[in-house]
């Protein structure tokens, strides 16, 4: 399984940089998690548009999902797909897709009409090809789940947006990869402090953890030093094209 970060931006972007959206590859299929302003531009870069399989949305606020505006017109009016690609969305996104729509002047079911849209229900595993999505609410200032896919053994898990809490650890425990945000240099109720995301990836045990989803406005070296504080060994930052590769766990012999 392979991870590639399109944008690792927080709510406001980074100077040429792009919003939440990582591209994970496994198996054969390909998968857009999160699809925030400027990402579309850099899946373009590396992907043709018609090769994703689906998108996944953790949670329904503008930075993580104001792009599949742009993705939908593209379907539309650009390349056609032979089959629509999967919109794997949490409940309540039909009204929130239809507004962001509207509230550019496109007609509201414009993209509805262009992905194969599907409602997931956090308790539940979606499969995709052969890799599978769970979910995990996690607290943040609307409902927002963290979103796990694994294939053959490997395992990501990725925090989404989320303020201290114990479900993250628990659903991420022995993770391979921890893609967590670090958004703010102070605690907030809605987000995770560099330092607090280390702690998160400390207590779950995982592999490695990678810091996300915070501005260049931050210093680096002081982002990673509080995460490495907080994880208690090495921490990674991520960044635009970076790719983190999962191996599955070998298969018995036959």
């Amino acid at each position: 399984m392979r991870i590639t970060v399109l944008g690792k931006s927080p709510a406001w972007q980074d100077v040429g940089g792009a919003c939440s959206g990582y591209l994970i590859e496994g198996g054969g299929v390909r998968v857009l998690l999160d699809c925030g302003p400027g990402v579309f531009a850099k899946l373009r870069a590396g992907l043709d548009y018609v090769d994703v399989d689906a998108v996944v949305i953790s949670h329904l606020h503008a930075d993580h999902v104001n792009d599949l505006v742009t993705f939908a017109s593209a379907l539309r009016y650009g390349r056609h797909p032979a089959t629509a690609p999967r919109l794997i969305v949490p409940p309540g996104a039909e009204e929130v897709l239809e507004r962001l729509c509207a509230g550019g002047s496109m007609r509201p079911e414009h993209i509805a009409g262009a992905f194969a849209l599907e409602l997931y229900e956090p308790a539940e595993t979606v499969e995709i090809g052969s890799l599978r999505v769970r979910f995990r609410p996690v607290p943040h200032f609307i409902p927002c789940n963290a979103v796990e896919f694994s294939q053959d053994g490997a395992r990501m898990t990725f925090s989404a947006d989320c303020g201290p809490n114990d479900a993250l650890v628990e659903f991420a425990r022995g993770t391979g990869l921890l893609l967590v945000e670090a958004t703010l240099p102070t605690s907030d109720e809605g987000h995770l402090t560099p330092r607090e995301a280390g702690e998160h990836g400390a207590r779950a045990g995982a592999d490695r953890v990678v810091l996300t989803h915070f501005s260049d406005e931050l210093d680096a070296a002081w982002v990673r030093a509080e995460g490495e504080l907080g994880f208690g060994g090495p921490v990674e930052l991520a960044a635009e094209g970076a790719t983190y590769e999962l191996q599955s766990a070998p298969h018995p012999a036959d």
